[in-house]
């Protein structure tokens, strides 16, 4: 088992934007403008067999030398937490203002 490239369209479930495809080579799987995502995936990226469902949320930001800047994720009904890389389209600015509020 191994990643699945699904770049889709979707309607955010958190602010109620539409949602572009990723606009790079990547896959679309979080908002860029709240930075929110869905829990649809299970043990890889793109599997879409999770159960849960749940609306994940941005907690945090991280750097990885191969993968550039994360947005770590946790899911608000499980709590499983997970990274997506940035996409160039992402309001991650902003988030990481609000981080430093914290």
């Amino acid at each position: 088992m191994s990643f699945i490239m699904l770049n889709e369209t979707f309607i955010c479930e958190n602010c109620g934007n539409s949602v572009e495809k990723h606009p790079e080579w990547s896959a679309r799987n979080h908002c860029p403008f709240c930075l929110h995502s869905k829990h649809l995936d299970k043990d890889f990226p793109g599997d879409r067999v999770s159960e849960c469902k749940g609306i994940m949320q941005p907690t945090g930001i991280d750097y990885k030398k191969n993968k550039w800047w994360m947005v770590k994720h946790k899911c608000k009904k499980c709590r499983k937490e997970i990274l997506n890389k940035v996409a160039p389209d992402d309001n991650y600015l902003d988030f990481i203002k609000q981080l430093q509020k914290l």
